[in-house]
C-alpha cells in the first residue's frame, strides 16, 4: 500500500517511480534509490524510529562509487533479505518527497 502511494503521488507531482525488485507486501522493508533528473542522489532505507514512527536512514555505497557498488549491495541486500522492495524515484529533493509519503 504504501509503495502504491508513493509511486502514484510521485506521478502526480511530475516526478518519475518505479519499483525495481517488488518484496512481500505485508513485512517488505522499503529501500529507496533515489534521483533528481537521472543524477543518482543516494539510496536510503525506511526503518522505525523510537517514537513509534519511521524516518529514512541513508544506506549503501557512495555514489561517486558508481553503478557496479550500487549493483553489488543490492544484490547483498536481496540475498539476506528476499522480502525487499526496492523503488527507484526520481524526483526533486527525493528524500523530502519519500519521508512526507512513507514516513
Amino acid at each position: 500500500m504504501l509503495v502504491g502511494a508513493l509511486t502514484r503521488r510521485c506521478a502526480a507531482a511530475g516526478g518519475f517511480a518505479t519499483v525495481l525488485v517488488k518484496g512481500d507486501e505485508i513485512s517488505g522493508s522499503i529501500l529507496l534509490q533515489t534521483l533528481e533528473k537521472g543524477r543518482e542522489q543516494g539510496l536510503f532505507e525506511r526503518v522505525p524510529d523510537y517514537a513509534g514512527g519511521y524516518r529514512l536512514v541513508r544506506c549503501g555505497p557512495d555514489t561517486e562509487k558508481g553503478q557496479e557498488a550500487m549493483a553489488q549491495y543490492l544484490a547483498r541486500r536481496r540475498g539476506s533479505d528476499p522480502d525487499l522492495w526496492v523503488i527507484e524515484l526520481d524526483i526533486a529533493d527525493a528524500e523530502r518527497f519519500a519521508a512526507e509519503t512513507i514516513c
